[in-house]
């Protein structure tokens, strides 16, 4: 038995280290990676009225080619409303009055959104006159026709013309002046950076298509008067 006890006392001690012996070093934590918090940048969001504006409510500034196209065409659709609405008083046939009625309330709902769009950025807006677009030419100002727009003298010639000679004038001018806005149209997209901003893009595509069906429509309606023209 003593022999026994002494073996257990003898076992226990070897359990426990030796004075002067290091224990066993325990690992550190290994530090976690610091996760770097990206600073928001503004970027162009669409708002509801198709205006580009940053993340922080600050406009970015408009294409100038964008103003040019909106200013330029206040002015030619300003012109064609002066042309539509002759129709009731120079005795135009009742087809060439309802396309001059689908003129106006077409044109002239596009004149108030584009003076709207260039009111919100903070650009001059014209009035929607016949003159075309008031430019400044060695500081001098000057009425810039737009493409297809009728000049004085052809203004006048339509002014004058009454009954069918007032329908075949109206129908041969007004598809020269669409044509016009065809070209705006085409410019503006073929202009680097331009028509970005959707209220742009949208409105000169339907100026495009708009225009371009009314175009095929006065074609038709132009047949007759050509047919009378030809006949001796």
């Amino acid at each position: 038995m003593a022999a026994l006890a002494a073996a257990t006392m003898s076992g226990c001690a070897g359990a426990t280290p030796a004075s002067g012996t290091r224990a066993p070093a325990t690992a550190s934590p290994v530090p976690m990676a610091t996760t770097q918090v990206a600073t928001p940048v503004a970027t162009p969001v669409a708002t509801p009225s198709g205006a580009a504006q940053t993340v922080g409510g600050a406009r970015n500034a408009p294409h100038p080619a964008d103003v040019r196209f909106m200013t330029g065409m206040i002015g030619h659709h300003g012109q064609a409303l002066v042309m539509a609405a002759w129709a009731p008083t120079h005795g135009a046939s009742q087809s060439v009055r309802v396309l001059c009625e689908r003129i106006i309330n077409g044109q002239n709902d596009e004149i108030h959104s584009m003076q709207q769009w260039l009111r919100e950025r903070g650009q001059p807006v014209p009035d929607a006159k016949a003159t075309g677009m008031r430019m400044v030419m060695n500081g001098v100002e000057h009425d810039m026709l737009m493409p297809g727009m009728l000049t004085e003298a052809q203004l006048k010639e339509l002014d004058a013309a009454r009954g069918a000679e007032f329908d075949r004038r109206f129908l041969t001018s007004m598809t020269q002046h669409h044509r016009g806005a065809i070209t705006m149209v085409t410019e503006l997209f073929a202009t680097d950076g331009a028509a970005q901003e959707q209220s742009v893009f949208k409105l000169a595509t339907d100026v495009q298509v708009d225009q371009t069906t009314e175009i095929e429509r006065m074609h038709q309606m132009l047949v007759p008067y050509l047919l009378d023209a030809r006949r001796p």
